[in-house]
């Protein structure tokens, strides 16, 4: 058998912000059911619920000084660090988020410097051959860079790339809606090298699928529930999330199964599966989802590590964050060892899926 060029993660990294936000942070909040319309629901009946539905019982949140970046390049250095590389030898360092940097006080999004230019700024990289830009594509972000960086490598363009996720949804969240307790802060990273084998290594397959036409504004830009907040002409985050969570449940079980099939992997082979943190019960309801498509009522006990009842959801940061905890052994029951099978699955706005195949 001739070698092949594969794409492997040589080393992760994280930010997980200090600053803890438990459920009963939102207990004085005034929600609203929608535009104008005040909820008449006991915030903690709303809160517990609300728990109940998402499993999420605390979030981070970044500290007042830091940015977006900040929090992209202290997780960059980490995985630098664990790759043992010179950071000068990276080709691509391609940053995914949403909003860019969004300074405390203001949800205005700033992405002139792209957040790589940044992150490559504070990370101290002279190299003009150290190629810098963003990846916009919701939650699956930092997986589609991921994909984007394993064709740098495996077409011989490139040697290594460094993929970071990193978001500041607490700064574009409505206080009055009560999604407004999903989001959360952080970011995670990983470095990414070209080797050359004969056995199959690193990433095996992706697959990824856009459904614009029907699915597009089920994440959305929109006004204050309360329409006479202080910050009334600001746009926050909205999300639709009912229909969103049957897209997710119709749509990425059979993206995974087909990702399963392109590699050829058996899904008993399959020793972890790593989804991005969006909803605990969500992502339970897919897991079975994806294993009943298979004819197996139940799948195997710790095959989903999960974060989010403790970090939130912090969007394209969520997968790098489960990667690195898992190999710095700070999630007790999961590990991964070489040669392990592991899937990657997101979804987000777009609506946008994405899975992979990748062999530890």
């Amino acid at each position: 058998m001739s070698a092949s060029i594969y794409s492997i993660i040589t080393g992760t990294g994280c930010y997980v912000p200090s600053r803890e936000v438990g459920n009963e942070a939102f207990l004085s909040h005034q929600f609203y059911e929608g535009p104008d319309r005040k909820s008449e629901k006991p915030n903690r009946e709303i809160i517990e619920k609300f728990q109940d539905i998402t499993t999420i019982a605390e979030r981070r949140y970044i500290a007042d000084d830091l940015n977006t970046s900040d929090m992209a390049a202290l997780a960059a250095e980490a995985a630098i660090t664990a790759a043992g590389i010179d950071r000068e030898t990276l080709d691509y360092i391609i940053v995914a988020h949403n909003f860019g940097d969004v300074r405390k006080g203001s949800n205005r999004i700033d992405i002139v410097p792209s957040l790589a230019s940044r992150v490559k700024h504070l990370l101290g990289i002279e190299n003009p051959g150290a190629v810098a830009y963003d990846m916009i594509f919701g939650c699956p972000g930092w997986l589609e860079g991921v994909i984007q960086a394993n064709y740098y490598l495996r077409s011989g363009d490139a040697k290594r790339a460094l993929v970071i996720g990193a978001e500041s949804l607490s700064r574009i969240i409505d206080p009055h809606d009560r999604d407004t307790m999903i989001y959360s802060d952080g970011a995670g990273a990983v470095v990414m090298e070209a080797r050359s084998g004969e056995e199959p290594m690193g990433i095996l397959a992706h697959k990824t699928r856009s459904d614009t036409l029907h699915y597009s504004k089920m994440l959305f830009m929109g006004p204050s529930y309360n329409r006479c907040a202080p910050e009334g002409d600001n746009l926050y985050l909205k999300m639709n999330g009912r229909k969103l969570y049957q897209y997710a449940l119709e749509h990425v079980p059979q993206a995974i199964k087909d990702c399963l099939e392109k590699s050829n992997t058996p899904i008993e082979k399959v020793k972890k599966v790593l989804i991005h943190q969006a909803n605990g019960k969500m992502d339970d309801a897919i897991l079975k989802r994806l294993y009943s498509l298979y004819g197996i009522e139940e799948a195997p006990e710790g095959v989903m590590p999960m974060t989010i009842s403790w970090l939130g959801n912090s969007s394209v940061a969520t997968l790098p964050t489960l990667l690195d905890l898992i190999q710095q052994g700070e999630l007790p029951g999961h590990e991964l060892r070489p040669g392990d099978l592991v899937v990657f699955a997101s979804v987000g706005a777009g609506m946008n899926i994405n899975a992979m195949v990748y062999r530890m």
